[in-house]
């Protein structure tokens, strides 16, 4: 799905960053989303109820974070990429064109629902290129987390060290964290 560019539209940016936690949301596209939360052991279905949802409300984050979990639950790691793909655009749609031009503020990172929903969406990205083994991509996410969240606020670094050690060769099966590294926080470039 693609979203036309529109001049930046405060009060839009506002109903975007309620939608993120539900607001907004119409009764009958929430049904169907409650129905194929019941339809569990009948996926298609099931599926059929989220795109439905996903019609009738095309620029609301909940339907496309539904079949986003739909596919991810489903180990559908390729279609969940797809539905988080429109994630980013419908966030960056509501940010604005100039968004990320300058990183969010520290403020914004912690509290502002329409920019994590933009970072922590990003962060899935980069999770699920990793599981893919599409690492360019992998990369290229990371690096603009770390770039629009220096703080580590949605701890996307983990990942990063994920990555790292990947592709220095390491066993799949060392510990995520050993000894000397951050709990959290991006590792200086060196």
């Amino acid at each position: 799905m693609s979203f036309a560019p529109l001049a930046f539209d405060e009060q839009a940016l506002a109903a975007f960053a309620d939608s993120v936690v539900g607001a907004g949301l119409g009764p009958e596209a929430l049904a169907l989303i409650e129905q194929a939360g019941q339809l569990r052991e009948q996926p298609e279905a099931a599926l059929r109820c989220l795109q439905q949802a996903r019609q009738l409300a095309p620029r609301h984050p909940v339907p496309v974070i539904a079949v986003y979990r739909f596919h991810f639950y489903a180990h559908e790691l390729t279609l969940a990429r797809a539905a988080g793909e429109d994630a980013l655009a419908m966030a960056r749609h509501a940010l604005g064109p100039d968004f990320g031009d300058v990183p969010p503020s520290d403020e914004a990172t912690r509290h502002d629902a329409a920019v994590r929903f933009y970072l922590f969406t990003l962060k899935g990205l980069a999770y699920l290129n990793l599981r893919l083994g599409d690492w360019p991509q992998a990369w290229l996410m990371l690096g603009e987390l770390r770039r629009l969240d220096p703080a580590d606020h949605v701890g996307g670094s983990l990942l990063l060290q994920v990555l790292e050690r990947r592709e220095a060769g390491e066993d799949p099966d060392t510990p995520l964290w050993q000894e000397g590294d951050p709990v959290r926080g991006w590792r200086p470039r060196s």
